[in-house]
């Protein structure tokens, strides 16, 4: 049966992703709004003026906001153990190349994976994520990378599918098994990658869905590029979809590898230069027909879809740059230059990067804010950056991240008037309805 949402204040149409220029800055936004959910899909939006008859089940906005559900589309949410020392630390001038060079970061975090079961895993990462979703968030990304030997990735990526057995949201898994160089291969990188790459291991990983992508930690104190290209390219071989955490801490050319080796999405970007956004500029293949891929106007009345939305998705070869201003926020690091990347025409997105080090933020629309006042975006732009193209740089920007016909409908009712009130009420959390595949989940 379905169920009609009235008494909407404002809804954010945003269209299907990836989006740049204009349709990255200003998606429509429809005043005194209905939206109609048949089953699992968003099967009709537009004016409450203009809303089709019929039955169904009616739920009140109360004068509200909607949009469609976050997407936080690069995080570690799976881990064990506390870093606030490492945390105090650098409140008194250490440096993140510093701390992890004398054993602590990511090898500090995965000691106490290592010393953790999957069931203590999944116990001790379960309340994290609720308290995400409970922040907007229908779709999270997770990362493996703290176990550093075949035997714990393995074991990580088991407690990642566990949590989203028992989960309501969508979790996506990636491979991170290229995080850190561990204690027992300190000055052997090479080896530790043959065995982190076996075809075996990888095969396993593919072959039990255990995993969607790979990742891998690209720079100085991590892996080098060739590094970096190498297990990449065999994790490819097993159809594990590339990703990069690229230019974070110094500009050693990630950016640049994540493009030639097809990633779906270069992550970090804080140290970029003008070479790396021509590199990503050359990956938008979207033509004019596939950019113009919204919904709205809305189709008529009683239709299950629209065909434009065939055109719809992350068109291949993409990269798309995904920030995670929140580690500038913790470390105390330069930002990325978020205008740079927009002003270029770039599909955006944003995401926690929750991380018991460098980002021990769970709450997405926090750092959205902070994308507001440390990167210059506007709230519109931050939306759009979590949700149509974050479900590009997921793959999924054909049916998750958008207020299109057809569209999965994932979507958040906001005790706000508006987007821009969402955002400058830092910390507030304004989320009153959750939707997820058409069914209220909170």
């Amino acid at each position: 049966m379905p169920m009609v949402i009235r008494n909407i204040a404002q809804l954010v149409a945003v269209p299907a992703g990836p989006l740049g220029g204009a349709r990255f800055s200003s998606p429509p936004v429809i005043e005194d709004a209905a939206l109609v959910i048949d089953e699992d899909r968003i099967r009709w939006f537009g004016p409450a003026s203009q809303s089709p008859p019929g039955g169904g089940t009616t739920l009140d906005a109360g004068g509200g906001t909607v949009v469609p559900g976050l997407i936080d589309c690069h995080t570690h949410a799976v881990f064990a153990g506390s870093r606030e020392g490492e945390f105090v630390r650098r409140i008194g001038g250490a440096g993140y190349l510093e701390i992890m060079q004398a054993g602590g970061g990511i090898r500090s975090t995965a000691r106490a994976v290592r010393a953790a079961s999957v069931e203590q895993l999944v116990e001790a990462s379960l309340p994290r994520l609720r308290r995400m979703i409970g922040w907007g968030v229908t779709t999270l990304e997770i990362k493996s990378g703290y176990g550093l030997s075949p035997e714990d990735e393995l074991k990580m990526l088991a407690a990642i599918r566990r949590v989203a057995e028992m989960s309501p949201v969508e979790i996506v898994p990636t491979f991170l098994g290229a995080h850190a160089v561990p204690e027992e291969y300190e000055g052997r990188p090479d080896d530790y990658l043959a065995a982190i790459a076996d075809e075996a291991l990888l095969a396993r990983i593919a072959g039990e869905r255990l995993a969607e992508f790979a990742d891998v930690f690209c720079e100085r104190g991590a892996f080098t590029i060739e590094q970096s290209r190498r297990y990449l390219a065999a994790c490819k071989r097993h159809g594990l979809v590339p990703k990069v955490h690229a230019d974070q801490i110094t500009n050693c050319g990630a950016t640049l590898l994540a493009v030639e080796i097809g990633a779906a999405s270069a992550d970090h970007l804080e140290c970029i230069d003008d070479e790396g956004i021509k590199a990503l500029k050359r990956t938008l293949q979207f033509n004019s027909t596939a950019m113009d891929n919204s919904s709205y106007p809305p189709a008529k009345p009683g239709a299950k879809g629209n065909a434009a939305m065939a055109v719809g998705g992350t068109s291949i070869g993409v990269t798309i740059p995904v920030l995670l201003p929140g580690c500038s926020f913790f470390l105390g690091t330069p930002p990325v230059p978020a205008r740079r990347l927009i002003d270029a025409g770039l599909p955006v997105a944003l995401a926690t990067d929750c991380n018991p080090g460098s980002s021990m933020i769970e709450s997405l629309p926090l750092v959205m804010s902070i994308a507001c006042t440390m990167l210059r975006m506007t709230p519109l732009e931050c939306l759009v950056a979590c949700t149509a193209n974050a479900a590009a740089a997921l793959g999924r920007g054909d049916r998750l991240g958008a207020i299109a016909v057809g569209h999965q409908a994932d979507l958040l009712i906001l005790d706000v008037p508006n987007v821009e009130r969402w955002l400058y009420q830092v910390g507030v959390n304004p989320v009153r309805t959750i939707i997820k595949s058409g069914r209220v989940i909170s």
